[in-house]
């Protein structure tokens, strides 16, 4: 079994999954998940903000239909101005 076969997540698709989403502005956040997840249902529920509240998480979950769409919304995000990390 090579690195890359160890590696690969096992999903049966259709499935709900959730990205946690990390930055410094829960709004601009919101927006940005709206912005970029337009045709599909998701709910979205702030998960923690760090003791400075600096920084907020929130949770996206949703339905995806393949690895193609869930790796897609990741990059998406992950690449958004107002999202720092996304996990």
């Amino acid at each position: 079994m090579t690195d890359d076969e160890k590696q690969k997540v096992l999903l049966e698709y259709p499935c709900r999954w959730v990205f946690k989403i990390i930055g410094p502005d829960a709004e601009a956040m919101k927006c940005a998940v709206a912005e970029i997840i337009r045709d599909k249902e998701y709910k979205l529920s702030l998960s923690r903000s760090s003791k400075t509240a600096k920084y907020y998480s929130l949770n996206v979950e949703l339905s995806v239909d393949c690895e193609e769409t869930r790796l897609a919304l990741y990059d998406t995000l992950k690449s958004h101005r107002a999202v720092k990390l996304v996990l």
